[in-house]
């Protein structure tokens, strides 16, 4: 497959690129806002993108709803409700499966420029999907899309998903420093979804 050159490029612009398998983790805030900023600034250079989100409720609408309709950004919010929400991990698998076979579609479909798989990195750390197998499907399709590129967000819980950061071109792992809900400061619209 030829190498993709996005229209931007200078002529003279040699450096070689390809697609980046990147990781957003850790315990602080940012994850999902950080992936959100890639996909609106790969949006603007017109590039095609899709969110696929695991874990908030599909029956709820964000705020990157509203943002990715405006920029022609395509979003699944395909969860139950965070596994603390639900408390039913057979729920919380079955939804985990459904959702990653609509990353497996999007992957697979050859039309887009990036992805995100918002929260995967939760659903491996709580062991609802294997992690071998998504790393293995990950791989068959970089091969076959070199252009691709795909973030991953959620927390690393207990170490769970070191597999997928040694896979990964990109690792970076926010860290909470100080955080509001500490000081009794709920989760509010505009800042955390």
């Amino acid at each position: 497959m030829a190498e993709k050159r996005y229209k931007w490029r200078r002529e003279d612009y040699r450096e070689k690129t390809k697609g980046l398998l990147m990781l957003n983790t850790g315990d602080g805030k940012g994850k999902t806002t950080a992936a959100i900023g890639v996909m609106v600034r790969a949006a603007g250079r017109g590039m095609k993108c899709c969110m696929v989100q695991f874990m908030k409720s599909r029956t709820d609408r964000y705020g990157e709803h509203e943002s990715f309709e405006k920029l022609g950004i395509e979003i699944h919010t395909m969860g139950d409700g965070f596994t603390w929400d639900t408390n039913d991990k057979s729920q919380d698998v079955k939804t985990s499966e459904e959702t990653w076979r609509t990353c497996l579609d999007k992957m697979r479909s050859g039309d887009y420029d990036l992805l995100v798989f918002d929260e995967l990195l939760y659903v491996l750390s709580f062991g609802f999907l294997d992690i071998d197998e998504i790393i293995a499907e990950i791989k068959a399709v970089r091969e076959t899309q070199p252009h691709l590129h795909i973030i991953l967000t959620g927390r690393n819980v207990d170490g769970a998903v070191d597999k997928m950061i040694e896979a990964a071109d990109l690792v970076t792992e926010m860290r909470e420093i100080k955080h509001p809900f500490h000081a009794g400061i709920f989760a509010q619209q505009g800042i955390e979804f």
